[in-house]
Order: C-alpha cells, then sequence, then structure tokens
C-alpha cells in the first residue's frame, strides 16, 4: 500500500467541511420541529435578518407533513445531471493537479474499462476507506435532495460510483472502490442528508444560517437547494425523533501501547468529537417506515492524525415491537459504514447486519438502552506509519457489535460498547492475510450543570493479524480521557413512554 504522506486522492472529492458544524447548529433544535419557509436563491436572508417574518404560518406548519410536496417536485434528471457534472469537474481537477495519465479519459479507455476484469486496488488506505465513501454520500445527497427517496437514490449512488469507474479515471475499475462509494456512501450520505433536513427544521436559526450550516453537512442538499430554489425547498419532515447529542471536547493519553509495525505514535492528543442517536425506540407516535428513521453518527477529529473515526449505522428496514410496559425496541436489517484509526492501524468497513436497538426501564428512575448487531461486510484494514508497505489487507468480514447505555434518572450515563471485525481472505487483495480487530470503549458522563457535563473515557483497540510475508502482527492501543461535554435539549436520551 502507498504511504498516505502522498498526495490524498487521485481517485476522490476531497472533503468539503467536517461533520463537526453539526453540533453547532443541532443543539438548539426544538422538541418539535418546524418547517423550513418557501423561498428561491434570491429571497435567502442575510446574518442578521428577522429570524422569522411569518411567525404564525410557521407555527401552524409545525406538525405538518411536506412529502406530498416534495413528491410532487421531484425529479429524476436533475440529480443525474448533477452527478455528471460533479464527476466532469473532479476528473478535470485531478487532470491538472496530479501528474501521470490516470485522468486522460478517452472513448478507447472507457470501452477498454468496459471490457477489462474488475480488480482490488492498493492506492492509500484514507482515499479508498474514507474519501471514497465521502464521494459517495455527494452522490446521494444529489439525489435525496432532489425529492428521491432512499432506495431511487442509492440507486443513483451506486450509478454514480460505476460510471466514475469506467469513465471517471483510466486506471482498471475496482471493486473495493464501488463498494465504498456505491453502497458506504449512500450509509453515510443518508446520515448527513438527515442531519442537514433538522438543521433546516430548527427556526431558532436565523435562515441564513440554517441554508449555510445544512450545506456544510450534506454538500449536495446545500446545492441543490441554492440552484433550483422553490422547487426542492420543502424540508424533509424529520416527524420529530427522539434523540442523544453530545459534543465533547477533551484530551486523551496513552495507558497500553504495542505499536507492532506502526513507527510513529502520539502519547497525549487532543480529542473534538460529535455524535447523535437519531429515532430512539419508545417515543408514541414515532414510526420506522423509512430507511434511517432510526440512525447513529459519530465523528471524532484528533490532533494526532486528523479524523480518529467515523461510525455510522441505520436501520434500513426496522418493526418496533414491546416487552410489557417497560421495554420499547425495534428489530431489522441496518447497514453500516465504519471508519476507526487509533493510530496504530485502521479499519474500514461497509456491512450489513441483523439486530435489534431497545430500551428498558429497570425501575422509575434507571433505564437502560442497547443495540446488539451481528452480520457481514467488506473491510480494509492496515497499518499506519508502517515499516512495511504490504502490511494492509481487504476481504469480506463477519462482524459484531454491542451498545449499552445506562441512565441514572439524568444524573449520570455509563456508555459501553465493543465491536469485532474478522476481516477474511475471501475477496481480498493478493497480499492475503486475515485480522482480527476488537474496539471497546466505556464512559461515565456526569452533568454538571444545565446541559454541561464532564465525561471520563476509557478505550482500547486491539489488532491481530497475518499477513502474507510479514507473519503475525499484534498492535494495541489503550487510552484513557477527561472530556468537557455538551448534552442536546434531551440530556441523555431516556425515552419516557410511561406518562
Amino acid at each position: 500500500m502507498p504511504n498516505d504522506t502522498q498526495p490524498v486522492s487521485k481517485h476522490a472529492a476531497r472533503p468539503v467541511a467536517a461533520l463537526t458544524v453539526i453540533a453547532l447548529a443541532l443543539f438548539a433544535a426544538p422538541a418539535q420541529p418546524a418547517l423550513a419557509q418557501q423561498r428561491s436563491l434570491f429571497e435567502i436572508p442575510v446574518p442578521g435578518a428577522e429570524r422569522d417574518p411569518q411567525p404564525v404560518a410557521r407555527e401552524a406548519s409545525r406538525t405538518s407533513d411536506t412529502s406530498a410536496t416534495i413528491e410532487a417536485n421531484k425529479s429524476y434528471l436533475i440529480p443525474a445531471l448533477d452527478i455528471f457534472a460533479f464527476e466532469f469537474l473532479l476528473n478535470r481537477h485531478n487532470h491538472y493537479i496530479y501528474s501521470g495519465h490516470d485522468y486522460d479519459v478517452t472513448a478507447s479507455t472507457i470501452r477498454h474499462n468496459l471490457h477489462t476484469k474488475w480488480v482490488v486496488d492498493n492506492d492509500p488506505f484514507s482515499v479508498n476507506q474514507f474519501l471514497h465513501p465521502y464521494q459517495g454520500s455527494i452522490y446521494h445527497g444529489f439525489a435525496r435532495s432532489a425529492g428521491l427517496n432512499y432506495w431511487e437514490s442509492l440507486g443513483y449512488t451506486f450509478a454514480g460510483s460505476l460510471l466514475w469507474e469506467i469513465a471517471g479515471e483510466t486506471t482498471p475499475p475496482s471493486k473495493n472502490d464501488q463498494i465504498a462509494s456505491g453502497i458506504a456512501g449512500t450509509f453515510l450520505g443518508e446520515a448527513m442528508f438527515r442531519l442537514a433536513s433538522l438543521v433546516l427544521e430548527n427556526d431558532e436559526l436565523p435562515p441564513f444560517w440554517r441554508e449555510v450550516a445544512a450545506a456544510a453537512i450534506s454538500p449536495s442538499t446545500g446545492f441543490n437547494r441554492l440552484a433550483f430554489g422553490r422547487r426542492f425547498d420543502a424540508v424533509f419532515p424529520s416527524h420529530d425523533p427522539a434523540r442523544y447529542s453530545r459534543f465533547a471536547v477533551g484530551v486523551s493519553g496513552t495507558t497500553q501501547n504495542d505499536p507492532g509495525t506502526s513507527t510513529k505514535l502520539h502519547r497525549n492528543e487532543g480529542i473534538v468529537e460529535y455524535s447523535m442517536d437519531y429515532g430512539l425506540p419508545g417515543k408514541p407516535g414515532y414510526t420506522y417506515t423509512r430507511p434511517f428513521d432510526y440512525f447513529t453518527v459519530q465523528t471524532t477529529l484528533s490532533t494526532a492524525n486528523g479524523f480518529e473515526n467515523i461510525l455510522t449505522r441505520g436501520a434500513l428496514w426496522a418493526r418496533d415491537y414491546e416487552l410489557g410496559p417497560s421495554y420499547r425496541g425495534i428489530w431489522g436489517l441496518y447497514g453500516s459504514y465504519d471508519y476507526i484509526a487509533p493510530q496504530l492501524f485502521r479499519i474500514s468497513s461497509t456491512a450489513l447486519s441483523v439486530g435489534t436497538t431497545a430500551q428498558w426501564w429497570v425501575s422509575d428512575a434507571i433505564a437502560i438502552q442497547g443495540t446488539g448487531l451481528f452480520g457481514t461486510g467488506y473491510a480494509g484494514v492496515g497499518t499506519l506509519h508502517g515499516t512495511a508497505e504490504n502490511d494492509y489487507h481487504y476481504g469480506l468480514a463477519p462482524q459484531a457489535l454491542a451498545a449499552l447505555r445506562f441512565i441514572f434518572d439524568g444524573r449520570a450515563s455509563v456508555d459501553v460498547t465493543a465491536r469485532e471485525y474478522f476481516v477474511s481472505r475471501v475477496g481480498g487483495a493478493a497480499t492475503g492475510g486475515k485480522d482480527n480487530i476488537v474496539r471497546t470503549d466505556a464512559a461515565l458522563t456526569i452533568p454538571v450543570r444545565g446541559q454541561h457535563a464532564v465525561s471520563v473515557r476509557y478505550q482500547l483497540s486491539r489488532r491481530d493479524a497475518s499477513t502474507t510475508g510479514l507473519g503475525d502482527i499484534t498492535q494495541t492501543r489503550g487510552t484513557i480521557g477527561i472530556f468537557y461535554t455538551w448534552l442536546g435539549h434531551d440530556q441523555f436520551g431516556a425515552v419516557d413512554w410511561r406518562k
């Protein structure tokens, strides 16, 4: 694998904005969302303008559902043109920026790629496993913001990725890139689209800043709203999901370190993190009829290596259930995109899993929320700052997740999460090998005043690998950190249907 200090992305779009802007816009979200008013590009208010010029009409529309308006105005042509134009501009950008002939696309190279064998490429890990999903999320956002539903948008994302592999570059089409852009891109893109829609529903922000924040979260959504004005101005209805959001800033230090073949470690690092659980089970009247009516998203920035993680999982198909008066949950099929980089190594996975998410009121004051998943996907894993270029591996990856949150009457919460990935030899590159990755973390959060809290977290990441030519490798990193945590309006997110 090429060293990731090489220029980033010959093959993918550069990130436009960090997901951490979500915190600035979403923490002000009211319990009941409001619809964004209809307007064109030239009617967007400037900063400092009146926050709500039509408060009575807006209040009356608070519980309205814009689905019929979105359906009436949707377009199948516009997102296709969006994606084609985006890929053309990306190709031209990369052609002028990077040396070589990878972007000298002609009719002859397109015909060659149509008839050549698909490969597993070994481009830099950050390109294949981070930037390609982000590129796919751009495609997904173009389709969703043009009124298409999730499954239609997935088709556009997959087709957009296929077009790029065949006609966006001259190199052989890549199986792992198609999975990362065409499938992981929809999981990441849907979460970004839903979060952007939450911001647009939030009338506690001035309209101008709602648009700016939504565009930062989902740039393609922002583009279509700006370019086509009133046609795509209706906001996707969230149906007011129960949610738990938090924003944390702190420091973390190393407690355990077995670097294996990694040669560089920052023992201490600054951390900025945002996460949200959306659509928590148990809220009366809330339904799970659309993909990602339940999802979680988390992103963590580190001073040591940029993105430490990007994690999202959502229910593609779900049914709710109850067990007695104190237990509510959903079960079904989940899609997930995980990117984890604890300095020593990185793993990225795109997966489908079956499982459940639920909440149980143990007593009048204590609630337990949890998720359990088991499934399989396609993953890549490799050493950061390694001594050997071939210390990486792709393959089918059975995996499991267990997450629990113990909520003590709003006075404290304890979160415990464990993930395991087994990256097999099946479907991998010629280097072969296998990896077993375990990631666990435990956090205690105690409110200090209002939405302000303090958290302490321990995290352990371990990799056991067997790679052709390098033998057995073990890498372990443990950290402990302290954080200032800003809780959302829903505090710890306990859903109380007993009222």
